[in-house]
């Protein structure tokens, strides 16, 4: 078992109550948990308390953790929270001394004396953090994790990961200025680094290992008092921030991190309505804008491909295609994405009136696309695909009964309704796009005509739950000299992956 992932062995308890795999994992963590817990609480007897508390939690919630749960940044997040409820009870904090630390500047030659000042303050300096960035930094330099090793576990680029544990130590540098502290961030590295995490004592693992093996039901009653007061802290905490996910755990996708802050910032929008809507769409000011939803139904999406594109709680694979200009059946997702809903709006003209002397500028897409990289750290690429098609071409009688549009510029196409297709001033595109559409198989014009056509088709369909695809078969033989062949052939396909 010393080889399995966290994860592994968690599931390995859940499932079997494995003695073995739940001793590894305290062997494993006993230390960083510890070590926080003593410098949260400031001495032995409560740190010992609070790391044993936190394993009975893992205990209990150890079947409802997520398969991406990164457990060193749930144990971390679990010991504050845990640590949090033992002082808010025994109010034992170390206020004086930590003050009399702040008075003096710290000598960055000794990390042993800049270790001694700087300890009392790290968690809360610490708790300032975003929760991704505080697990970044876990596992730099409270398990020594190298750059490349932090990335892979967090699944970003290394170069991100970089630029965001020099981020976070900036932070820290200006929480220790503030209070009187002089260090810089490479000291403040360094330190925490070499002493952030020491040893448990020896007897605590094997202790610990009996008692949170039982859900704690062997455990004293100060620990269950205190294992019950974080959990209703932790839950509470959640409900505040509106966090879907447990205190701890990480919301990690790709690159994506939502953050509590997120949620609270995340007001309604003017654009935000229960259904997208082009007369709000045109009437907008301009903005690039993805925001978790607030609707419980799908509000659908409308997109102008020379002006923008608005949706109402959309999965990212929706927004994506909106950004790209690709449909569901021409997109490949390399990557899992977040499985959430999302309103998005990405428009950079001023606000106009429908069809009326409306500015066009096709920069949204970029805009969106770049958007969607930042937030969620995936990008598209076209790439050629082999893959299963259909081939719309004139059958043995010959394609027939398209009259070449002389309808006034900027013809639409009238609306589908059930059996009744017309067209008016409209490419042949048009017509495989809704046969793409109502087949569900990427469709190809090898008709050879090029002019843009009126046209129409009628077949029995009185419901479009209920479609009659011979129907629309027929009826593009008899009526237009077309025919659906199926083939399989390479096509351009939107490749949607993690950002390199």
């Amino acid at each position: 078992m010393p080889d399995a992932q966290d994860m592994d062995l968690v599931r390995e308890f859940a499932r079997h109550n494995s003695e073995a795999a739940f001793t590894e994992l305290v062997r494993r963590h006993i230390a960083l948990v510890y070590s926080v817990a003593r410098r949260c609480t400031g001495n032995d007897s409560d740190a010992q308390d609070v790391t044993q508390a936190v394993f009975i939690i893992l205990a209990r919630k150890a079947a409802g953790l997520r398969e991406r749960t990164l457990l060193p940044g749930w144990l971390y997040e679990t010991t504050r929270f845990t640590a949090a409820r033992l002082l808010r009870t025994n109010v034992r904090r170390q206020q004086r001394e930590q003050e009399a630390y702040m008075q003096s500047t710290l000598n960055e030659s000794d990390t042993a004396d800049v270790w001694e000042k700087l300890s009392p303050h790290l968690e809360d300096a610490m708790s300032k953090l975003a929760e991704r960035d505080r697990a970044l930094l876990v596992l730099r330099f409270y398990q020594n994790k190298s750059g490349p090793e932090a990335a892979a576990l967090l699944g970003i680029r290394e170069g991100a990961a970089h630029m965001r544990v020099t981020r976070a130590i900036e932070k820290l540098r200006k929480f220790f200025t503030k209070r009187g502290v002089t260090i810089s961030g490479e000291a403040i590295a360094e330190t925490i680094s070499t002493h952030s995490v020491q040893a448990a004592p020896v007897a605590l693992a094997k202790t610990i290992s009996a008692v949170a093996i039982t859900k704690g039901a062997a455990a004293g009653g100060s620990t269950l008092a205190l294992v019950k007061g974080a959990l209703k802290l932790m839950a509470w905490t959640k409900a505040k921030t509106a966090v879907v996910l447990g205190v701890g755990l990480l919301l990690a996708v790709g690159t994506t991190t939502v953050t509590v802050k997120e949620f609270q910032e995340h007001k309604t929008y003017p654009w935000e309505v229960p259904q997208a809507d082009f007369s709000v769409f045109y009437k907008m000011q301009p903005a690039i804008k993805i925001v978790p939803t607030k609707f419980a139904k799908d509000g659908g999406w409308c997109c102008d491909s020379g002006r923008g594109a608005m949706g109402i709680a959309q999965p990212l694979q929706t927004v994506i295609q909106a950004a790209y200009q690709t449909d569901k059946l021409r997109t490949v997702v390399a990557d899992d994405l977040p499985a959430g809903r999302y309103d998005f709006f990405a428009k950079l003209v001023p606000p106009q009136e429908p069809h009326k002397n409306m500015p066009a500028d096709t920069n949204w897409a970029g805009a969106l696309q770049k958007e969607i990289s930042r937030r969620f750290g995936v990008v598209g690429r076209m790439e050629s695909r082999e893959t299963d098609v259909m081939i719309l071409k004139p059958s043995s009688k010959g394609a027939r009964a398209f009259k070449v549009s002389h309808q006034m510029p900027n013809g639409l196409a009238g609306k589908p309704t059930p059996g009744n297709y017309s067209f008016f001033m409209q490419p042949v595109s048009s017509l495989t796009s809704l046969l793409e559409n109502r087949f569900q198989i990427p469709t190809l014009d090898r008709t050879g005509l090029t002019e843009k056509y009126d046209y129409s088709l009628k077949w029995d369909e009185p419901d479009f739950r209920q479609p009659n695809l011979e129907g629309l078969k027929q009826a593009l033989n008899d009526q237009l000299g077309l025919e659906l062949v199926p083939s399989r052939e390479p096509i351009e396909m939107l490749v949607v992956e993690k950002a390199k």
